[in-house]
Parts: C-alpha cells; sequence; structure tokens
C-alpha cells in the first residue's frame, strides 16, 4: 500500500464508505507480518513507495514461495529477483499467475503495463553488449514494475560507438540513463558526455581475466570524469533501476506539488 491508496483508504473510512472492519482488514499484517524466517513488510511502499522485493539468492523455494505469497495477497505489484526455476515453481503453487523471466532470473506478479503517458517519467536501459543482457533486463523488469516507461537500448557498447549514436535523439527525451556494462565499463562515461540526464552505472561481472570480475568495469565508473554519473555495485541491474526510478518518480511527485500548490514547492 503507498501513501496514495494509503491516503485513499482513510479518506474512505472517514465518510463511511467502507466500514471499519473492511479497512482492519486492507490493514491486516501492518506494518510487517512475522514468518519467523522472515518480517515481511507490508509498510515499504507508505514508506517508499514501491512494495519490498525479495531477494531470492540464499533463501529455499519454500520461502521464497510463502514470501511471495504474503505480498501478492496485498494485490500489489511483487517482485523477486536472483531466482531459479524451483522458486519459481514455489510460487506458483500459491500465486499461479505469477511470470518468471528466465534470463533476468526475476519473478513478477502485476506489473503494470504503463504507457507513456501513464508512467512517472521515462528511464532508458542501455547495455553495452548481449553478454549483459541478464542485469539489463534485470533492470528493464524492476524500472516497469515501478511505474516508469522503459526503453531498451541493447548492445551499443563502445567498441561501435555509430550503434549508440544512432539513439542520440532518443537519449534527450529521456528522464534517466541506467547503462549496464562489463570489460572497462566504459560506456557510462561516453553516454553521460553526450546527455545532460543523471545516469546511473551498472558495471557487470562480464569480462576476462583482468575484469577481475566486474571490478575493473566497477572501478572506471567510479573514476568517471563525466559528471552526473552514480555507481551502483556489480551485476545490480535491480539496485540501479530502481535508483532511476527513485529519481524520476521524485520528480514527477515535485512537479505535481507545484501545480497543485502555491508555486513554492511547499509539501500540501
Amino acid at each position: 500500500m503507498d501513501p496514495v491508496e494509503l491516503k485513499r483508504l482513510l479518506l474512505s473510512l472517514k465518510d463511511d464508505s467502507i466500514s471499519l472492519e473492511e479497512a482492519m482488514d486492507r490493514l491486516k499484517g501492518w506494518p510487517y507480518e512475522d514468518l519467523g524466517y522472515a518480517k515481511v513488510d507490508h509498510c515499504r511502499s507508505a514508506n517508499q513507495g514501491f512494495p519490498e522485493v525479495i531477494f531470492g539468492l540464499g533463501k529455499t523455494p519454500e520461502q521464497v514461495g510463502a514470501v511471495f505469497q504474503r505480498l501478492a495477497e496485498k494485490g500489489n505489484p511483487v517482485l523477486a529477483t536472483r531466482c531459479d526455476e524451483k522458486a519459481f515453481e514455489a510460487v506458483q503453487a500459491f500465486v499461479p499467475e505469477a511470470t518468471f523471466h528466465s534470463l533476468a532470473k526475476v519473478i513478477s506478479y502485476r506489473i503494470p503495463e504503463c504507457t507513456d503517458e501513464q508512467s512517472y517519467g521515462r528511464v532508458a536501459i542501455l547495455s553495452a553488449g548481449t553478454a549483459d543482457l541478464p542485469v539489463a533486463e534485470e533492470a528493464v523488469i524492476t524500472a516497469r514494475a515501478m511505474g516508469c516507461y522503459v526503453e531498451p537500448i541493447f548492445d551499443v557498447g563502445v567498441a561501435g560507438l555509430h550503434r549508440l549514436l544512432d539513439h542520440r535523439n532518443k537519449l534527450a527525451t529521456m528522464d534517466a540513463l541506467v547503462v549496464v556494462a562489463g570489460m572497462e565499463g566504459a560506456l557510462a562515461s561516453v553516454v553521460a558526455g553526450m546527455s545532460d540526464r543523471p545516469v546511473i552505472a551498472v558495471p557487470t561481472s562480464v569480462g576476462y581475466g583482468a575484469n577481475f570480475g566486474g571490478l575493473s568495469a566497477l572501478l572506471t565508473m567510479l573514476n568517471s570524469c563525466a559528471v552526473g554519473v552514480g555507481v551502483v555495485n556489480i551485476d545490480n541491474g535491480f539496485g540501479g533501476a530502481a535508483l532511476a526510478a527513485t529519481i524520476v518518480r521524485s520528480s514527477y511527485w515535485r512537479k505535481a506539488q507545484l501545480a497543485q500548490g502555491d508555486g513554492k514547492g511547499g509539501f500540501l
């Protein structure tokens, strides 16, 4: 339940359009539900704008399935990252409508199909090479789940810059850019050098021995001489997209407040 839904629920209770019992049922498990091995945070959306996301790595399939079920029962979008087929089978036993994105290793439920006009903003996900696609796809699914219109631009690495230049006009229409790259990780600096949009750089572990499992790309991105580059952890497509979505959503609500308020940016 995000802040808008919570406000709508409280207003409905105030004007008697729903009963106290109905409101209590909607808030069941608030603020979190203790399963013993996990405390499912039903308050996360109200605090951060998006429900809790399940990190599947290290959890048993049964644990992923049970947590996924509790979150899905609230009727909100649900994401579980770093999952395998066994985890998906466990989720399907509780939530048959869930979808498994095998390349990204993500399980999703109720991801909104936002048009450009319905979205909080526009986010481009760029990947340097085809080998970076698992991380890039994780970012695409995450940004869409968080209400962004997403433009995937794949295989535009620095080995063939003409491929990136073909998309220069499109990049100018975006609100944030997520750049996923392995090897030496130079793509983030190149993109930031030709755009005034915030760039979230995601290093990947793709590369030969001296890549050191993504460390070389990470250091290149951290040492970028282009302005406006933020860097997340190696292979963290979810984190890169979540940061981009946070930037875009903050800008959206800021504009909405200014449009409805006194023009001074105060909260309503």
